[in-house]
């Protein structure tokens, strides 16, 4: 008599398809015109985030202008486009 084959259970992990987000956690923004993944919820958190102090930069969120003091308040969505440039000063 013979003993039935067996074969041992392995687990695998799944791993993220190329058009699955890298996690649940990321959405994927357009800045500057290239593709980039995020956690951040809003727009003061994103330009944290690039490690750019919030008076070094101006931003705009799907085409318009966000000031610095409104960049909390602005949440980010997956999609969402970012435009930064340099803020204007003298007089």
């Amino acid at each position: 008599m013979t003993a039935p084959l067996t074969t041992p259970m392995t687990t695998h992990a799944s791993s993220p398809t190329p058009s699955s987000p890298i996690s649940p956690d990321t959405i994927t923004l357009v800045v500057n015109g290239n593709p980039q993944t995020t956690t951040a919820r809003t727009l003061a958190q994103w330009v944290e985030q690039q490690g750019q102090s919030a008076n070094a930069v101006a931003t705009a969120l799907n085409g318009q202008f966000v000031p610095r003091a409104l960049r909390a308040e602005q949440a980010l969505a997956e999609g969402d486009t970012i435009v930064t440039f340099q803020p204007i000063e003298g007089g």
